[in-house]
């Protein structure tokens, strides 16, 4: 017997908003969040545009000192989690704080705080290094500082592979929810990998877009002229939490996570495994830990990031789990709005999915200019859709091989509490 877990609060910090309301007006518009980088001088780079977080400022939120100890990373989670929180109308206290947990995905950490200290060496000396710098750059940060800033002592752990990190951190979350090892898990990912090297690095490899003269038409997931992924910075968290424990404090429930499911490819460090076997074994265990019928998956949520290999390979993965109703059921990736968020890309993408359970409305996949004979799907091109799901499927892939998906739904008062796993 397994307790069903349902979400009751979101926060997020990204390249469209700084709280979940705004993100999803944007999103629902077509609006893009990516422009020419601002965090450095990339004048000299390959690629010189991102989807930034803009607006944001830690000295207000967390003061100037503890600011200047905590990673930009590190200030997303906290932030996000802060909105999630007072959104779940979550008051953490001595009588639940040991039932409530932190699992936060992040792909890179602190790379920030690294590539600065590491200048510090080089320019004034060992001496000169900040203490700091190790528990800033550690990608376990984020979890720690959301339990020291709020008070959980439950779980708490970093989920760390790649791109999928804080989708795998939201399944986790899940299954400790569901055996009972905590009543709340406070989860999702976080990730400020907007610097001169990580910039420099993924654009060398020929993973970035580099349509300098239009950046926000530059994530193209789908397209046949896509040319690379746009990178993206910030945070979103998810409270999860057992249906018994939200009922009984009478929280707010917008979804059930219904299904979870992982695997790997075991082919390339960064190359997908080109007929997608593994990305459909992620999926279809997620279908199947759901209980649902393959033609009850209303919407996909894609991991659509606007590489050549991914946007293909997916689609043909797609179309292997779901044979005929591929064609049926529509598909979008709003990484053309945000940009690519590396390890928090899936707990943001839950956030747009949990949000088109609420209002009914898909967003699209913008920029879809050209039809890409391999990639023929329904993609929700460049204008949302008005549909009323009862099911949705988010995909993350990641460097490594990493496949995760998850399933959310509804929420039915009068199901059972119950999930068979």
């Amino acid at each position: 017997m397994k307790h069903k877990v349902v979400i009751t609060g979101m926060g997020t910090v990204n390249p469209l908003a700084l709280n979940v309301r705004d993100t999803w007006k944007m999103a629902t518009s077509g609006n893009s969040g990516i422009g020419k980088i601002t965090h450095f001088d990339a004048v000299e780079h390959t690629t010189r545009f991102a989807g930034e977080v803009k607006e944001f400022d830690p000295a207000s939120l967390f003061g100037k000192k503890t600011a200047r100890h905590m990673d930009r990373f590190v200030q997303f989670a906290v932030a996000a989690t802060e909105e999630a929180i007072r959104d779940a109308s979550l008051n953490i206290t001595d009588s639940n704080r040991d039932r409530i947990g932190v699992i936060i995905g992040t792909g890179i950490g602190g790379v920030s705080t690294l590539e600065k200290q590491t200048v510090t060496l080089r320019k004034s000396g060992p001496k000169r290094v900040s203490p700091f710098m190790v528990p800033m750059m550690l990608p376990d940060t984020a979890a720690g500082q959301v339990a020291i800033n709020f008070g959980t002592r439950g779980p708490n752990l970093c989920i760390t592979s790649a791109c999928a990190s804080s989708t795998n951190a939201l399944g986790e979350a899940a299954e400790i929810i569901r055996r009972g090892s905590a009543d709340i898990v406070i989860s999702g990912g976080a990730e400020a990998a907007i610097t001169p090297v990580t910039i420099a690095a993924f654009a060398n490899m020929g993973a970035l877009s580099s349509r300098n003269d239009d950046p926000e038409s530059a994530c193209r997931p789908f397209d046949q002229d896509r040319d690379g992924f746009v990178a993206g910075e910030g945070a979103a968290i998810l409270v999860l939490e057992s249906e018994q424990h939200a009922i009984e404090r009478g929280a707010p429930i917008y979804a059930e996570v219904a299904g979870y499911g992982l695997s790997n490819d075991a082919h390339h460090i960064t190359a997908p495994a080109p007929d997608g076997v593994c990305a459909i074994i992620s999926m279809e265990l997620a279908i199947r830990d759901s209980n649902l019928e393959l033609t009850e998956i209303d919407y996909i949520n894609a991991h659509g990031t606007s590489t050549p290999l991914n946007d293909k390979t997916e689609t043909l993965a797609i179309k292997q789990v779901f044979g005929e109703h591929a064609y049926q059921v529509p598909i979008s990736s709003t990484k053309s709005m945000h940009g690519h968020l590396l390890g928090a890309a899936g707990a943001l993408e839950s956030i747009m999915c949990v949000q088109s359970l609420i209002h009914g409305i898909i967003p699209p996949t913008i920029n879809q200019f050209t039809s890409d004979p391999e990639c023929d799907l329904d993609y929700v091109s460049n204008n949302s859709r008005k549909l009323s799901a009862d099911a949705i499927m988010s995909n993350s892939f990641g460097f490594g091989g990493h496949n995760a998906s998850l399933i959310f739904t509804k929420y039915r008062a009068n199901t059972s509490s119950t999930l068979n796993v």
